[in-house]
């Protein structure tokens, strides 16, 4: 059966409302269940953003049960040309001029000190093989974590010390 972002963007408003079922009851859905998809990107792409107009736009047309996720390691240098969905094709820039800028906003969850200590970040971006998106693409595009990538895109051109390969999510053909 075919899931689309706008088949969920009701049950994820409801959820997060004040009295809603929150994320326990967004991933028991059957329609979200049945996606059979890692409960980190659940939480990070549909149950955050399924009804956020731009994310609409650049992946409402994707067939959502049309996809795998896997843990994989990314080299580094990978990021520094990666793309994002069109509607905000320039954040990832815009976010690694202010690395340092967006990296200390999160200090209060320790996200300068993981990057100081660890190279990365601390919880996976979301990306997803562009086949997906526009046949005959390669490749893979950022969907959730621009900030995330926006840093570590910073901090290379920065010349600053980082991990050479980091954890994400990848979203593959099923």
């Amino acid at each position: 059966m075919a899931v689309y972002l706008q088949d969920l963007e009701d049950l994820s408003q409801t959820c997060r409302e004040f009295g809603g079922s929150g994320l326990q009851g967004f991933l028991t859905d059957e329609r979200v269940a049945g996606l059979q998809w890692p409960d980190d990107v659940v939480e990070q792409w549909l149950y955050d953003h399924a009804g956020w107009g731009r994310f609409q736009s650049d992946y409402g047309h994707l067939d959502l049960a049309r996809v795998t996720w896997d843990a994989e390691l990314v080299a580094a240098e990978a990021f520094l040309t990666m793309p994002t969905g069109p509607s905000e094709g320039d954040l990832i820039d815009e976010n690694a001029e202010q690395a340092d800028h967006w990296c200390e906003v999160r200090r209060h969850l320790g996200v300068p000190q993981y990057w100081e200590s660890h190279g990365t970040w601390m919880r996976w971006p979301v990306l997803i093989d562009r086949s997906l998106l526009y046949p005959g693409e390669t490749g893979l595009q950022v969907i959730e974590g621009r900030t995330r990538v926006g840093i570590l895109r910073g901090f290379l051109r920065q010349g600053r010390q980082v991990a050479p390969a980091h954890r994400v999510w990848v979203g593959r053909p099923r």
